[in-house]
């Protein structure tokens, strides 16, 4: 009590903290270590006390770039980004990252400014019902209830946002608690939540498991993101090497194990699916992605295990006939040791082995064929060929766009996990950006960074191209690359263009998936101080390619011209299966 009167009488007020600074030194001491948003009224102060207790904060140009790049935050390292915005139509514009991210079970936490309380139902500036809307599109939403409990609020949030399935979580902070004043001893601390708890399969399902596994003449393992999200890539490799069982990655299951691996069937996905009859099937689910695991991509007779850490996901579209609740690490652990006992291994000289390495290589020439074609402009194989013969091989790949986005992702390899970024689970355009931006960041506080390449389509890269500018404020080495082909999914050339401008307004006779031919999104990215790269042929793709990587000070663009009816390969299944369920 005297030390107190004394303190008091020295400074004439208690030590008081702010409510900008509860929230700043909650989400530092829950490790939440980066912070994208667009400040505004009431927030502004939450930035700059964020940035005071060692939260690295990074501007947006837009709310929902600002919700992307906060959960690639939270994929990449496992804890959560925080997004920042205002209330309104700040928090509304996030509610698609927020949705991304929940769907694609990735951790972060959006924190909104809202109305002051006082005011409240009666029209105040920008009032909307923040909390019950992100109900929708979270785990959790929450205002706390006064200064005092904004610790504990935001450790429920954080602690949520990575428990179970990870995802979305909002806390709402009313615009008068930002600035409002409490003494710092009568907040309680709230320690840091612990890492989430890792949960094993029941030992008798394990044995079930193997023993289906070991009556397969077919097998196959799918990878899905949820194993690079468990960071089970070192358990899963010694699994994969000592059953010699072929596997297939899904897009961001793509580098847990190496692309050019000898057991990897993605060159012949087609087939590895529609043959398999027994699949393990590895934090991955059977939606649209995997075509719901139904016919005709899968066997009609197909045994799926199937392995995640959400019960509520354990037999959607197929029943397994073995379901592995844990986590994906702890169950492969499991399964790998319960292998070891009787030391049994799938034949590498079996039929099924044989059938899928003949469709591996045919798939191999036709794509080499089209890769090598001399034609003016490019395609897109053309184009992939030779960015994926100059990209590093433990360079950050982030990808969106249609032909783009999965031409790219069959010849861009990826070697290490949580090094693929791109659409996800909800096929979501506009994220390519806002995920490098991430990256970089993280990247940025690393001794040894590796470089992020964003491969963009052109219709893609429109979604939030402004945030080229935050790349060069920042002084983020990312490397853009804009493959254009003047349209959504197909274009125009320009003698095309402008013939059918004679035609009439363009409003009633351009085709609605054409955009402006040979845009210059190069010169976008030079006005804002980076480089930019006009490529029309295959050395100029080269050359600049091999300048960007080599230019560690500033963002690259390169606006790389292709043939606007360029095209994928003949498939044998459309990537986008029409369910009939």
């Amino acid at each position: 009590l005297i030390n107190r009167r004394i303190k008091r009488d020295f400074s004439g007020v208690m030590d008081e903290v702010t409510g900008a600074q509860l929230i700043a030194e909650s989400l530092k001491t829950q490790k939440v270590e980066f912070m994208f948003g667009i400040v505004g009224v009431p927030v502004i102060e939450v930035a700059m006390a964020a940035q005071a207790a060692g939260v690295k904060y990074v501007g947006m140009r837009n709310e929902q770039a600002a919700c992307y790049a906060a959960s690639a935050v939270g994929y990449i390292t496992g804890r959560p980004g925080a997004c920042l915005v205002v209330s309104g139509p700040g928090l509304i514009h996030a509610l698609g990252g927020m949705a991304n991210a929940n769907i694609n079970c990735w951790p972060v936490i959006v924190i909104g400014g809202s109305s002051d309380r006082s005011q409240e139902t009666t029209g105040a500036f920008q009032e909307f019902p923040q909390v019950e809307s992100c109900h929708l599109y979270s785990k959790f939403s929450a205002r706390p209830s006064s200064l005092e409990a904004i610790p504990s609020v935001i450790e429920k949030a954080v602690r949520t946002s990575i428990y179970g399935r990870p995802g979305a979580v909002y806390v709402d902070i009313a615009g008068d608690m930002v600035n409002a004043k409490i003494e710092r001893n009568k907040v309680r601390l709230v320690p840091c939540c612990p890492p989430p708890p890792v949960s094993s399969a029941a030992g008798d399902a394990i044995e079930k498991a193997v023993s289906v596994l070991k009556a397969a003449k077919t097998p196959l393992v799918i990878i899905g993101k949820g194993a690079a999200y468990s960071r089970a890539e070192d358990v899963l490799r010694q699994f994969v090497e000592e059953t010699g069982l072929p596997f297939l990655p899904t897009p961001m299951g793509k580098g847990v194990l190496p692309d050019d691996h000898p057991n990897c069937a993605a060159a012949a996905r087609s087939r590895a699916l529609l043959h398999a009859d027994v699949v393990l099937l590895l934090g991955a689910r059977l939606n649209w992605m995997l075509h719901f695991g139904l016919p005709p991509r899968f066997n009609p007779h197909v045994k799926v295990i199937q392995v995640d850490l959400c019960a509520e996901e354990m037999g959607n579209n197929v029943t397994p006939r073995v379901a592995l609740l844990g986590d994906i690490g702890a169950v492969v652990a499991q399964l790998l040791t319960c292998i070891r006992n009787d030391g049994w291994r799938y034949l590498s000289n079996s039929e099924w082995w044989g059938t899928l390495k003949e469709k591996i290589a045919a798939n191999a020439k036709i794509s080499k064929a089209l890769a090598l074609k001399g034609t003016l402009p490019m395609n897109y194989y053309t184009v992939f060929h030779h960015i994926s013969q100059l990209l590093p091989h433990d360079c950050i790949i982030v990808s969106e766009g249609a032909n783009t986005m999965d031409i790219g992702r069959t010849m861009l390899n990826n070697y290490l996990p949580r090094h693929r970024l791109d659409a996800g689970t909800f096929g979501t355009m506009g994220v390519g950006l806002g995920f490098a931006i991430a990256a970089a960041a993280v990247e940025g506080t690393k001794i040894k960074p590796q470089r992020v390449v964003c491969v963009e389509g052109d219709s893609a890269f429109g979604f939030s191209g402004m945030e080229v500018e935050t790349m060069c404020r920042y002084n983020l080495p990312v490397i853009v690359i804009v493959v254009n082909n003047n349209g959504i999914y197909s274009g125009l050339d320009p003698e095309t263009w402008k013939e059918m401008s004679k035609m009439g307004n363009l409003t009633s006779v351009a085709p609605p998936v054409a955009l402006l031919p040979e845009a210059r999104y190069d010169e976008v990215m030079t006005a804002f101080g980076g480089r930019g790269f006009l490529v029309r042929t295959p050395e100029e793709l080269r050359d600049a390619l091999q300048l960007s990587l080599d230019d560690w000070e500033r963002p690259c663009l390169l606006n790389v011209l292709i043939d606007p009816s360029s095209d994928r390969k003949q498939q044998e299944f459309p990537w986008l299966t029409r369910s009939n369920l």
